[in-house]
Parts: structure tokens; C-alpha cells; sequence
């Protein structure tokens, strides 16, 4: 049975890397509201600063915790203070089995969303009760006189890490998906081999090319193809 290819290795690895980021002390815009004794606890420094920080989400609601926070934030008065809410995102192509091309926007880091907010606690109340969101990134404060688990304590992400964050989602080159596996049939469709029939034998996603066996003379002989250039069979 087929299946997609995965998401190419350079956004994995820069998936990896997001989770590792340090805090920063750096302050992205400077606010005058007073620091509450519940934002306190949670690590907020003085002055009270707007700063990015990651949230994780369930998978695949990126965008509905995006859109139902914007409006949470509007509709609880906070709306001053959840200041931005983003989804790194870089172009993508996904290759239908026809054979044509469809632009879609492929997620930097999955399960995730950014927001640039005052961390107080009503803001703070407001991410980590919209639905979908699991909670924010940070570091966990064991209770010292309670077994179970403690609080997260929101981590801050520093300018220069939220400015290499951005940059890399709009440099990136379009990765291309399609849903082509080890052992399905093609047709090539365009270039020397057109009409030829053949079996994948390995999917190189990031380079959007793929090998498959093809009978040339009456022998199995493997050929690079893009991925342009063939349509799946059924």
C-alpha cells in the first residue's frame, strides 16, 4: 500500500532544533501594563514585555488554534496583549497521481504555533484553555510538596531565534510531496522514456526525483525521473 513521502530531512531537522531553543533575553517590544503575582510566579521579568513563545497543539489544528485564538483574544479583552499568532510556513508542491501540481503550504514545524504576546495571567489563561492547545513550550517546575507533575513555565524565544525561524521558512525552496512508495507502478509521461511502464524503487523527496526499473531491450534497467515526468497507475 502506498503512502506519502515524508517531509523532507532539512525541516525535520529544523523541527528538532526548534524544541532545543534557548530562552532569550532580548525584548521585542516594551509594554507598561504591571506584572501580576500569577505572571510573577510564571517567570515574567519587569518591565513587561511582549515576546514570542511557542505553543504545541494537537496535530493537524494549526490553523483552527490560530484562528479560534485571534478570536478568544478579541472576545476576552486580551486582544491588546495577544499581539500576533503565526504558522511558519514554506511552499510546498504536492504531485496528484494525474500527474499535475497543486502549491500548498508546507508547516516548518508541526504542532506548533508562535505568538507574540504580554505574559500575564489572563493572556496566559487564555492560549492554554483555547481548544487543541496542549501547552506552551518551557521548562517543567517539579511541586516541591506535591507528587504529581508541576507547572510549565513558558519559555520566552529570543529575537535573533525568532528572526532565524522566519528567515528559514521564507528561504527555503519548495518541497514537493507526492504520494508515490517503493514498488508502485508509473507511466512515464514526458522525456526519452514517454509510454514506458515501470516499478519505484526509491523516492527522493527533497530532490523531487525518483528511480524506478523500466524494461528497455527486455531488461530491468533503473532510470532517474522527475517527478514531473511520470504518473502513478492504479
Amino acid at each position: 500500500m502506498s503512502s506519502s513521502v515524508p517531509v523532507v530531512s532539512e525541516i525535520e531537522q529544523d523541527h528538532a532544533a526548534f524544541l532545543e531553543l534557548p530562552a532569550g533575553p532580548e525584548e521585542l517590544e516594551a509594554a507598561g501594563a504591571p506584572v501580576s503575582e500569577a505572571a510573577a510566579a510564571e517567570g515574567v521579568e519587569k518591565p513587561e514585555v511582549a515576546r514570542w513563545y511557542a505553543v504545541q497543539v494537537a496535530s493537524s489544528c494549526e490553523k483552527k488554534v490560530k484562528a479560534t485564538l485571534e478570536q478568544r483574544a478579541v472576545t476576552l479583552g486580551v486582544d491588546n496583549r495577544i499581539l500576533e499568532i503565526e504558522i511558519p510556513q514554506t511552499p510546498g508542491v504536492k504531485l496528484k497521481k494525474d500527474g499535475s501540481r497543486q502549491s500548498i503550504e508546507e508547516k516548518v514545524f508541526p504542532g506548533y504555533v508562535l505568538v507574540r504576546m504580554i505574559l500575564d495571567e489572563d493572556t496566559m489563561m487564555a492560549v492554554r484553555s483555547t481548544p487543541n492547545v496542549i501547552n506552551f513550550v518551557g521548562q517543567e517546575e517539579r511541586r516541591a510538596t506535591a507528587k504529581s507533575r508541576g507547572h510549565i513555565k513558558p519559555r520566552p524565544l529570543g529575537r535573533a531565534e525568532v528572526d532565524r525561524i522566519f528567515k528559514r521558512a521564507a528561504e527555503k525552496k519548495p518541497v514537493v510531496k507526492v504520494d508515490l512508495a517503493e514498488g508502485d507502478q508509473i507511466l512515464v509521461t514526458a522525456g526519452p522514456f514517454k509510454d514506458f511502464q515501470g516499478e519505484v524503487i526509491e523516492v527522493s523527496g527533497e530532490r523531487s526525483k525518483l528511480k524506478a526499473l523500466l524494461s528497455i531491450f527486455g531488461r530491468e534497467t533503473p532510470v532517474e525521473l522527475e517527478f514531473s515526468q511520470i504518473s502513478k497507475q492504479s
